[in-house]
């Protein structure tokens, strides 16, 4: 089963080159977010199987870390996009009620 989990893991990374050039040649930034959304899924999928394949629980949590980092990732990109575009102008910047 081992060979199996890291045969999975080099196609899975395989498929991280492949977006790796929609990265670079966007055409759209829609496009190269998406690309950065594949790296963070398929980055966690690949240390889920190493972690299947070694036994090792450390992989594991690197794993979780690494799905919040990529949702903060995409925060973050979405976020800097609108005020580059200049829709993120003008609004207050407290959130919520009782401003």
């Amino acid at each position: 089963m081992q060979t199996f989990y890291l045969g999975v893991a080099c196609f899975l990374l395989l498929t991280m080159i492949v977006g790796l050039i929609r990265v670079f040649r966007g055409p759209r930034q829609e496009d190269r977010l998406v690309a950065v959304q594949l790296f963070g899924t398929t980055g966690v999928a690949v240390l889920l199987l190493l972690a299947a394949a070694f036994d090792a629980p450390a992989m594991r949590n690197t794993a979780m870390v690494f799905a919040v980092l990529a949702v903060l990732a995409v925060m973050a990109f979405v976020r800097g996009s609108r005020e580059h575009d200049g829709r993120g102008k003008g609004r207050d910047s407290g959130g919520g009620a009782g401003g």
